[in-house]
């Protein structure tokens, strides 16, 4: 199992940058696969990034693509979710989720693809 325990958000204007972090705990962190979703007031939760658990592959959401920019740092048992030219409309709770991927396969989209979850944090784009 991992546990994951995203931090990061805050109140920013639009424009502005914000980094999520997510730690992970678990000796075996580097076999997950990781994502980030978020869930805008009133909305289903999205999908918004992926990162195969090498760090080589990424997927991103065509509304964040661009601007948003997943990573991770095996060493320190994080992975990040950069965020640029932040419009309100990415106004939401962003949740950190993990799989557990053996292979290096392609980047999983799907709610449902990811059985761990952390407890979210809340980015406010606001002017």
């Amino acid at each position: 199992q991992v546990q994951l325990v995203e931090s990061g958000g805050g109140l920013v204007q639009p424009g502005d940058s914000l980094r999520l972090s997510c730690q992970a705990s678990g000796r075996t962190y580097t076999t997950y696969a990781m994502a980030w979703f978020r869930r805008a007031p009133g909305k289903e939760r999205e999908f918004v990034a992926a990162i195969t658990k090498s760090g080589r592959n990424t997927d991103y959401v065509d509304s964040v693509k661009g601007r948003f920019t997943i990573s991770r740092d095996n060493a320190k048992n994080t992975v990040y979710l950069q965020m640029n030219s932040l419009k309100f409309e990415d106004t939401a709770v962003y949740y950190c989720a993990a799989k557990f991927s053996p292979v290096d396969v392609a980047p999983k989209s799907g709610i449902y693809d990811y059985p761990y979850w952390g407890q979210g944090t809340q980015v406010t784009v606001s002017s």
